[in-house]
């Protein structure tokens, strides 16, 4: 494990962030396990406004996962135009769709192995799913902010995701897997930002950064 925090500041600091953001949640709307695939499949390189926007008039249309597998790709398109690689991701959700709906009865699986089998679902997606389709925690979703804070912080020396998923696993309690990763979103959209706002950040004097500065 690479981290430049201590094991005392690391679980202050997590406790201060987990405290403050205790409100914290996905990012993304949906109200079932099926409207959650989609999305996380959509999601990738573009904006979660983006997705929250025309996901509605999506599942308006498409209800079930059936209805995607049945899909005519030209059609489906005209709800996801605004999405950055929107051909591949939908010819994604469309075989998907037909594997969940021809080997597990439609239902979306809840074990880890058979979701990465999925064509679309990496692991951030897979671990994504089963946290908030089924409470089901097998580990730490790392995104761009996640990377980023990690880093920034001093958790993770690493810009790589699986590594700063294993760092992470490592030096935070299992009961905060499920909700650290919405919780450093919500810290960097708020405080630590392109430009952080370190007078107003919580753990200021936990922070690698801050400690940086102050040494130079």
């Amino acid at each position: 494990m690479e981290s430049l925090l201590n094991a005392s500041n690391i679980d202050i600091a997590v406790s201060k962030l987990i405290n403050k953001y205790h409100n914290a949640k996905y990012y993304l709307n949906f109200n079932s396990p099926n409207e959650l695939l989609v999305c996380v499949m959509l999601s990738p390189q573009t904006k979660d406004e983006t997705i929250n926007k025309i996901t509605p008039k999506l599942f308006s249309k498409y209800k079930t996962l059936k209805d995607f597998s049945n899909a005519d790709p030209d059609e489906l398109i005209n709800y996801v135009r605004n999405v950055n690689f929107a051909k591949n991701k939908i010819k994604n959700i469309i075989n998907a769709s037909k594997i969940i709906v021809n080997e597990y009865n439609g239902k979306i699986p809840n074990n880890i192995d058979q979701l990465l089998n999925l064509p679309g679902i990496g692991r951030k997606s897979a671990i994504s799913i089963l946290i908030n389709a089924y409470n089901i925690i097998e580990g730490i979703p790392v995104d761009t902010w996640v990377i980023k804070l990690s880093f920034r912080i001093g958790l993770s020396l690493s810009k790589n995701p699986d590594k700063i998923e294993a760092d992470l696993e490592k030096i935070i309690d299992k009961k905060y897997w499920g909700k650290i990763s919405y919780v450093l979103k919500q810290h960097g959209k708020e405080t630590c930002k392109s430009v952080p706002i370190c007078s107003k950040c919580i753990i200021n004097d936990l922070c690698k950064k801050n400690n940086v500065v102050k040494s130079l």
